[in-house]
């Protein structure tokens, strides 16, 4: 990439500014100091802001430098406002990329992985980050998986885990389970393999313990984006409504069985209903299964589909009559089909449920796959009744109750009514054929992962004893450091001795559980870890965790909306519950930043070629793009996320070395809104470089033609106005920041810079106090820019002679009096009509208002030469002159 031209002619005024050289010297200036450092005994208020931490995958990208550029701005903000302020980094460091990377290059993973987090820390310092390293953490090290391992089984002795067997993902190359999130059109999301359903025993973290508070308490979350909040009470999916057992025909069971329970959020509908539908693992479908090899057969292959509920909603609607008939619970001589359903969930309700096409698209679409037939039993008001009819789209709407018998006439909420009253009261084998029922969408966290590169789960399986916690004073169970990536599989299954241990309790052998922990697991807690990562014999200090938590403001992408955050909200419960803290919600505020997007570019074989393999020339309908190397015409193609597929990536290496990480600071917080998506062009990045060097000319300017001086008696006019402009745009930053409002922040700081940059061009004597106004202007500049271009800052400090380093100055006070107005501007209006608008010192006196008025043009054409009658004055508002 060429090295920028970032300067005009009549900049040569002024020697350039050299980040290249400036910024490693202030980097080092801070980390002399250890100023970023926080003690956790400094009596000052807290102020707690985190980025999510990243995973350790090589080289950071143009979204770390925008996510963490603005956690940064806002750390150093904070400090300066006299806040103790925590501002951790850590690495999210277990997880199968590592294990692949051991694979493909015949290496560990933990070389792997610790050789990119050094090449990452580097990056990350180059950005000027005021990051305290000192708390540092990988959660693959043993000091960290430590405390988790110790949490686990903390959370295990107070009933929040459980192991069970659950039907999961499982993908056959990578010998893994997967997380519903990781099937991708029923492949694995990494090795693309067909994903099976598999039963396995698993462990489980309890979240659904907290089903209800996990979802009440979001509305308490007033800092958190309303779509994160949205998505969350989505993915809890609370739900009312009845659980119904229907009654089969025992000549049509397989083993004379006689009902079959389900659940509804839609009891209204029973008169609509075509037919039943189970899921291919439910009992029955199980026990007709074994009797009917079609049956048998058709669960297989639907097993084939992820257990993901967006991939079942999406597959084709497939199901087989069992034979099995259930009967209406209103109508014993109304006999309904039983299908089993590819789908329909096991774990979700009771895994059957009745089918109503006229009210339910799923439904319909099953219903005319299979010729079922719909009855229409809700009707839209103003529909006629007697003609509505169910077509391609089913109604799920309000209404009005139709073709229902005794239901016909009454509302939606009263048919849900009298059908649970109805149902309630009917007792079949000493119990009520129907109860109420709140159900949620979430299901437990599980937790069991067939690989290597994760923290070891600490239990121990003995024949005699069973599941054995490990003593915590064997913490922590460490990863075996020889292990072997040939064959696909989790390398602790095989390893020859690592997993034969004999049993804590008895001595005999046993062996060691060998699935390791999901890594949405290690990011979890690792906020409570910062707050005092030196306790080596606790996973917390309670009174720190407490008194640091919950994090102020948490920064990250939308893509964590729901998992990580859900997750991490579960945990400091179940970590109030154990004792390691005492809170509810880890995080007060979040902000979810938006992506940094980039065009796409083509060459002619259609191949994906990066942009510094691209010339970009001309503008407008002219625009196009050569290549660099052969100068053949490359295709401009649509704007979009930056990844290594699209090749439409810009290293942040390459940007900081050819302009300075400032201008890469800069550039990500001016462009956009902060939650928005930044489009990253060339020509954005070159107008911020050329930014930098107009501050840095300015700054320099006002210290040669203002030295510092005492404050004068007096300022005139023109040097007022000056500090006007200064104060006003250091209020708006101020408010501005608080709201993380970034882009317009830039805006202000925009707006003083054209305005000190008039005063020090004016030419003739200055006006009364001039050169200190400038150099109060140019002081309140540099502190403006500090937490967004920390390097330019301290160097334009410098340049002014200011004490220390601007990092450790105090963030400065606006003056009420120069935020205010002293002028006021009033509508001028003749006869009651507007002709003109007038601006006048707000202390004018009336008459004085009277004659600025009259000499106005406008208001002399309007009176035509005509008397005036009487002018009125109203005070501040207007002015209407009577003819």
């Amino acid at each position: 990439m060429p090295a920028p031209q970032c300067f005009e002619p009549d900049e040569m005024t002024t020697q350039r500014y050299n980040a290249r050289e400036t910024e490693p010297r202030w980097q080092k200036a801070w980390a002399d100091k250890a100023i970023f450092e926080t003690r956790n005994d400094d009596p000052r208020a807290r102020y707690y802001v985190l980025e999510m931490f990243p995973y350790p995958s090589g080289r950071i990208h143009m979204g770390h430098v925008r996510n963490y550029t603005m956690g940064d701005a806002l750390a150093r903000y904070k400090r300066a406002k006299g806040f103790n302020v925590l501002h951790p980094m850590g690495w999210d460091a277990f997880g199968m990329p590592a294990e692949n990377a051991a694979m493909q290059n015949k290496s560990h993973p933990a070389t792997w992985t610790y050789a990119n987090i050094a090449t990452m820390k580097a990056q990350l310092k180059s950005m000027g980050l005021s990051l305290d390293w000192s708390r540092e953490i990988a959660t693959c090290d043993p000091s960290y998986y430590k405390h988790q391992q110790a949490m686990f089984l903390d959370f295990l002795a107070n009933g929040l885990v459980e192991r069970k067997v659950s039907k999961v993902n499982w993908d056959p190359e990578d010998q893994t389970v997967l997380a519903n999130e990781q099937v991708i059109d029923g492949r694995g999301w990494r090795s693309g393999a067909l994903v099976e359903q598999r039963e396995l025993t698993q462990w489980f973290l309890k979240i659904t313990d907290y089903s209800e508070d996990l979802l009440s308490a979001l509305d308490g979350l007033d800092r958190w984006p309303e779509k994160v909040r949205l998505m969350q009470k989505n993915w809890i999916g609370r739900s009312e409504g009845l659980q119904v057992r229907f009654a089969l025909a025992p000549q049509t069971t397989p083993q004379g069985e006689n009902e079959l329970t389900i659940y509804t959020t839609r009891p209204d509908t029973l008169f609509g209903a075509k037919f039943m539908a189970i899921a291919p693992d439910h009992p029955l479908a199980q026990a007709a299964a074994a009797r009917d090899p079609a049956l048998a057969a058709f669960i297989e292959d639907c097993k084939r589909t992820g257990t993901a509920l967006e991939a079942i909603e999406t597959a084709e609607k497939k199901g087989y009559d069992t034979g099995i008939r259930a009967l209406h619970p209103f109508d014993p001589h109304w006999e309904l089909p039983v299908y089993v359903a590819n789908f329909i969930l096991m774990d979700y309700g009771t895994g059957a449920i009745f089918g109503c096409p006229g009210h339910d698209q799923r439904d319909l679409e099953f219903a005319d796959k299979y010729g079922l037939g719909v009855v229409p039993v809700v009707c839209p008001e103003g529909a006629d009744p007697e003609t509505y009819m169910i077509d391609e789209i089913a109604y799920d709407g309000d209404g009005r109750m139709i073709n229902s018998r005794f239901l016909d006439g009454l509302t939606v909420a009263q048919a849900k009514e009298e059908v649970a009253r109805r149902l309630e009261s009917e007792v079949r084998g000493n119990m009520p054929v129907a109860e109420r029922k709140v159900n949620f969408r979430l299901r437990d966290w599980g937790v069991s992962r067939q690989r290597y590169w994760g923290c070891p789960i600490p239990v121990i399986h003995c024949e005699t004893c069973g599941v054995v916690p490990v003593p915590k004073k064997d913490l922590p169970v460490k990863l075996p450091e020889d292990v072997t990536f040939d064959k696909p599989g989790n390398p602790l299954d095989r390893h020859p001795t690592w997993r034969h241990v004999a049993c804590p309790q008895c001595g005999r052998e046993a062996r060691r559980e060998t699935d390791t922990m999901d890594t949405f697991v290690d990011s979890s807690w690792y906020f409570a870890r910062f707050t005092d990562p030196w306790n080596e014999t606790a996973p917390t200090t309670r009174s720190e965790v407490d008194r640091w938590l919950p994090v102020d403001q948490y920064i990250g992408g939308i893509e964590h909306a729901i998992l990580h955050l859900l997750y991490s909200r579960f945990f400091v419960r179940a970590m109030r519950k154990t004792g390691h803290a005492g809170l509810d919600e880890p995080f007060k505020g979040l902000f979810t930043q938006g992506m940094v997007v980039h065009e796409t570019y083509r060459d002619t074989e259609g191949a994906y070629v990066l942009p510094s393999e691209v010339r970009i020339g001309g503008e407008g309908e002219a625009r196009h793009a050569v290549s660099l190397s052969t100068g053949e015409p490359i295709r401009i193609g649509p704007i979009e996320k930056m990844s290594k597929s699209k090749r439409n990536v810009v290293d942040p290496d390459d940007i900081i070395a050819d302009y300075g990480a400032d201008t890469a600071r800069w550039f990500m917080l001016s462009d956009s809104p902060p939650d928005r998506d930044v489009i990253w062009t060339e020509e954005g990045v070159q107008g911020a470089g050329r930014f930098v060097q107009r501050v840095w000319r300015l700054v320099n300017e006002v210290a040669a033609k203002a030295p510092a001086s005492a404050p004068p008696a007096r300022y005139g006019e023109e040097a007022l106005a000056v500090r006007k402009a200064a104060h006003r745009a250091l209020a708006a930053v101020d408010a501005d920041l608080e709201r993380l409002a970034f882009n317009r922040c830039v805006a202000h700081v925009y707006t003083l810079a054209n305005a000190l940059g008039t005063a020090v061009a004016a030419e003739g004597a200055p006006a009364e106090g001039m050169p200190q106004a400038l150099r109060e202007a140019a002081t309140i500049l540099v502190q403006l820019i500090a937490p967004m271009m920390p390097h330019l800052a301290e160097e334009c400090w410098s340049a002014l002679g200011a004490a220390g380093l601007v990092a450790e100055a105090a963030w400065p006070a606006a003056d009420p009096a120069l935020l205010e107005d002293d002028t006021v501007t009033l509508p001028v209006q003749v006869n009651g009509r507007k002709r003109a608008d007038l601006t006048v010192p707000k202390a004018a006196a009336q008459n004085e208002i009277e004659a600025a008025v009259l000499a106005l043009d406008a208001v002399q054409r309007a009176l035509e030469g005509k008397p005036v009658k009487k002018i009125i004055v109203v005070p501040g508002r207007i002015v209407n002159v009577v003819v």
